[in-house]
């Protein structure tokens, strides 16, 4: 799934009424960037599936949305109590996330908390099967990547790319390897260090003093 940020583009259609549809662009984003954007980060398992109509439009057509029951295993951020169901567009055009809701794959999951404090998700948010996570990365969940979150992860998308600030961490995975999954993504943290600049540390182990004393990664 797209690792960032999904900004829905409007299009007019008019073939006797107004219709409209919605196309999904996203841009990648690192998992410690998508885990500070969040306002929730979870684990958990899919456990039903149903297509719900949420309202209507301002045209007074329905909203629908599919709606996740889901078993929450452990929250990594995100408020107070357990959170049992997930709501996402009802297609992939509508920038929809579909999972597999049989209650066999575990999930993290990342999404925004809406005005009536329901969890929305969509397919610019970080969702990866557990098992597919690196163990770095699911250290990294919580104190580890919250230690990052003053820090900012800039995507390097072609070669020559530079940073332009101390709190930035230039991601090269696309140009290195042709993936954003790469060994940036699987294996290193953005961490802010004692003079307030970050920089990138590997591996699931705590920061050793001397790194956040500066130390060259």
């Amino acid at each position: 799934m797209s690792r960032s940020r999904c900004v829905p583009l409007l299009l007019l259609v008019l073939c006797g009424a107004a219709e409209f549809a919605e196309a999904c662009s996203c841009s990648p984003e690192h998992p410690q960037q998508a885990y500070c954007n969040a306002d929730v980060v979870i684990r958990a398992k899919v456990v039903g599936r149903k297509e719900v109509v949420t309202g209507n439009d301002v045209y007074g057509y329905p909203i629908k949305m599919i709606r996740y029951d889901i078993k929450q295993i452990k929250m990594f951020k995100g408020p107070d109590g357990e959170i049992d169901t997930i709501f996402t567009g009802p297609s992939s055009a509508l920038c929809g996330v579909n999972l597999e809701s049989n209650g066999k794959k575990e999930y993290l999951i990342t999404g925004n908390m809406d005005s009536n404090g329901t969890l929305r998700i969509n397919l610019c948010d970080y969702i990866e099967s557990w098992e597919s996570l690196s163990m770095t990365q699911k250290k990294s969940l919580g104190q580890r990547y919250q230690m990052g979150c003053d820090c900012k992860v800039v995507q390097c998308p072609m070669i020559p790319c530079s940073i332009n600030d101390p709190i930035e961490c230039l991601w090269t995975d696309w140009v290195l390897e042709g993936t954003v999954q790469g060994t940036q993504a699987q294996h290193y943290t953005c961490i802010k260090r004692s003079d307030s600049s970050c920089a990138w540390y590997r591996g699931s182990a705590p920061p050793t003093k001397e790194f956040m004393d500066i130390e060259d990664p």
